[in-house]
């Protein structure tokens, strides 16, 4: 949920732990008696960008992704005498198309405007990386038994960088937060996928063409979805 602090409710960052937090500890949890039956193991903890550099307006998302970031490379340090290697995977904006699914809070202004910055940057290739390439990067470092992997290169310079000198980029981007659009105060939420509609700019619709290209690969607009029988 992308939306300045004071608009948020306790109910985000539930829902946030939820996914970002609890749905990584709990497969964890699941597979970790086996690996140390075994004595052999990987796991690879998917947290976020947002969990090395606490990114304005998205404060809810940061925070679970931070108690991600701690639990992975806690885990790490500890399960290393079981022969269990737990590499935490930080990637940074991933060309996916999920722009569409996040969802935006403020006024009517606020939540389009939000939209408008944050859909182009996760679609440039110069930004955000195709997830296929992503996805054989991780998978290498996981095998590979590294700590830590941020990919991409950008992202990775980024997060040296804030943790050389965390007040340094704390002010930057408490400068950053300055030039995003306020929300007014309102608790209105919207999809991504709910405002696109209404942007009609031909320049913004160039911008977010691989964007729209990767949404509908990965299946991130709503349609028909085959499910198994349980019967």
């Amino acid at each position: 949920k992308v939306g300045e602090f004071p608009s948020m409710e306790l109910a985000d960052f539930q829902q946030a732990m939820d996914v970002m937090y609890w749905g990584v500890l709990y497969p964890v949890l699941a597979v970790l008696p086996g690996m140390r039956e075994r004595k052999a193991g990987r796991i690879g903890v998917i947290t976020s960008i947002g969990g090395k550099i606490s990114v304005p307006h998205m404060v809810p998302y940061n925070a679970a992704k931070f108690a991600a970031v701690g639990l992975s490379e806690g885990l790490h340090a500890e399960l290393a005498d079981d022969g269990i290697t737990v590499t935490t995977i930080v990637p940074g904006l991933m060309r996916t198309g999920s722009y569409l699914n996040a969802y935006f809070s403020g006024d009517d202004a606020s939540r389009e405007a939000h939209y408008q910055l944050f859909a182009p940057v996760a679609a440039l290739p110069g930004v955000a990386p195709s997830a296929d390439v992503a996805a054989r990067a991780f998978i290498r470092a996981i095998r590979r038994g590294k700590a830590e992997y941020i990919y991409p290169i950008h992202f990775s310079i980024a997060a040296r960088a804030h943790g050389l000198a965390p007040a340094t980029t704390i002010r930057i981007l408490a400068l950053v937060d300055r030039l995003i659009p306020k929300g007014g105060g309102s608790q209105e939420t919207t999809s991504g996928m709910a405002i696109e509609p209404r942007i009609t700019s031909r320049a913004w619709r160039w911008l977010t063409t691989l964007g729209r290209e990767s949404a509908e690969r990965f299946r991130e607009r709503p349609g028909s979805v085959s499910v198994p029988d349980p019967d």
